[in-house]
């Protein structure tokens, strides 16, 4: 059976889907070269005991309106935990790769592993706005998170562009394994190349790159089919089944084999 589309990264997507719904907003063309897309999770869990939702996070700050006040998410480079009880959703607005280091002003890898108050960046407005996104009135979410983004759009930054065509490049094709090779690709030296990925991604390349190739691995693992991890490991690049197993176990907190078997 294949597995629900929650999105990758989210890991038991199975269990997940039982439990909770996600739903991508898009936003309007001025404000998509910002943000990849909106996203409205929902979740009723009365009469359940709370569930702890894990997710292998991407190259992406995310700016999350949810109670009691909305706070910006820089990248998780461990495993990012959600903890969710009752009933309740939350509106999230992922910027693309590198896009929210305009909004910023300074380099976003003060942001990772860490949230902060929204109100941080996007001043006190932020907080009378998440009431409003999440009571599910006035004309809609997207149409609310558009209209409150469009206003404060910072200058468009060449920059961040490139920035994310690299993670764009990393995460949408499977052949790209070191980061001597994504420099070499676009024009730049490695350090240069780290220094960028630094100030805009809020993650260093070589984290990207192998973050990519576990959410592949999860993927493949919760799919339902057939693992045959010595091919796996082969074909994502690894050295072998045990580099393989090690990298996922260290992200993931199980072997792949295990993961596979608690779909």
């Amino acid at each position: 059976m294949d597995s629900p589309d929650l999105g990758r990264g989210v890991l038991h997507p199975a269990r997940a889907a039982e439990l909770i719904s996600v739903e991508r907003l898009v936003p309007e063309p001025g404000v998509a070269r910002f943000v990849e897309y909106y996203w409205l999770v929902r979740w009723d869990l009365r009469g359940l005991p709370p569930y702890e939702q894990k997710v292998l996070a991407h190259p992406h700050v995310h700016l999350v309106f949810e109670a009691p006040r909305a706070r910006v998410y820089g990248v998780d480079r461990a495993l990012f935990v959600r903890r969710l009880e009752g009933a309740g959703h939350v509106l999230g607005v992922r910027f693309r790769a590198g896009a929210f280091r305009p909004f910023a002003g300074r380099p976003v890898i003060s942001l990772a592993d860490r949230s902060v108050p929204a109100a941080d960046y996007f001043g006190p407005a932020v907080d009378r706005l998440t009431p409003l996104l999440l009571s599910g009135d006035q004309g809609g979410p997207a149409a609310l998170a558009d209209a409150f983004l469009r206003s404060r759009l910072p200058e468009p930054d060449p920059v961040a562009d490139e920035v994310a065509a690299m993670v764009d490049r990393i995460t949408g094709t499977p052949d790209l394994r070191r980061v001597d090779d994504l420099a070499e690709e676009f024009g730049l030296g490695v350090r240069r190349l780290q220094r960028l990925f630094a100030e805009y991604v809020g993650a260093s390349p070589k984290w990207v790159l192998r973050r990519a190739r576990l959410h592949e691995a999860a993927e493949r693992a919760a799919s339902g089919g057939e693992l045959d991890l010595a091919a796996l490991a082969a074909e994502l690049g690894y050295a072998d089944q045990a580099h393989l197993t090690r990298d996922f176990t260290a992200a993931v907190g199980v072997s792949p084999a295990r993961y596979a078997g608690t779909r």
